[in-house]
C-alpha cells in the first residue's frame, strides 16, 4: 500500500510541475525531460546532467528553508496556519517526487525496500547506537 500511495503522489507532483511549465524550455519549445532522458546530442546531454543537478539543489534549498523556519520558530508566509518547517518539508517532498517521476524512478518501491532494510541494520538498533562510536543521530 505504501508503494502505491507514494507512487501516486509522485505522479501527481510531477503532473502539477509539468502543468506549471517547470519541465518546458520556453525558448526552444523542448521538453526538458527529453534533455535528461533522451538527449539529442552531447551538448544536450551535458544540459540534462546540469538540469538534474540544479533540480536536486532546489530540494536542498527547501530543506535549508525548513531549518531556518525551525531555527527562528517561524510560521509559514503562504500557509500562515502552519509552521514553516512543515511547509518547507512538504515542498522538499514535492520536489523529490517530481524529480523521481522525471527520471522514471520507482520511489515508492525504493522507500518500501529501504524501510525494510533499515529495520535490520545493526547501526540503527538502540543498543548499538548507545555504544562507544555509535551513531548519535
Amino acid at each position: 500500500m505504501i508503494k502505491e500511495d507514494i507512487n501516486y503522489f509522485v505522479s501527481v507532483a510531477h503532473g502539477d510541475a509539468k502543468k506549471a511549465g517547470w519541465w518546458h524550455n520556453k525558448s526552444t519549445g523542448r521538453n526538458l525531460i527529453g534533455a535528461i532522458n533522451n538527449p539529442i546530442d552531447e551538448t544536450e546531454k551535458l544540459l540534462g546532467a546540469a538540469l538534474v543537478a540544479q533540480k536536486l539543489c532546489l530540494v536542498h534549498s527547501e530543506i535549508s528553508e525548513a531549518m531556518e523556519g525551525h531555527r527562528k520558530g517561524l510560521m509559514d508566509d503562504k500557509l500562515p496556519h502552519r509552521k514553516m518547517i512543515e511547509v518547507e518539508l512538504a515542498d522538499a517532498m514535492i520536489r523529490i517526487a517530481d524529480r523521481a517521476s522525471a527520471l522514471g524512478l520507482d520511489l515508492g518501491g525504493a522507500i518500501v525496500e529501504k524501510l525494510a532494510f533499515n529495520r535490520l541494520r545493526q547501526d540503527h538498533k538502540p543498543e548499538n547506537r548507545e555504544k562507544e562510536g555509535g551513531k548519535s543521530y
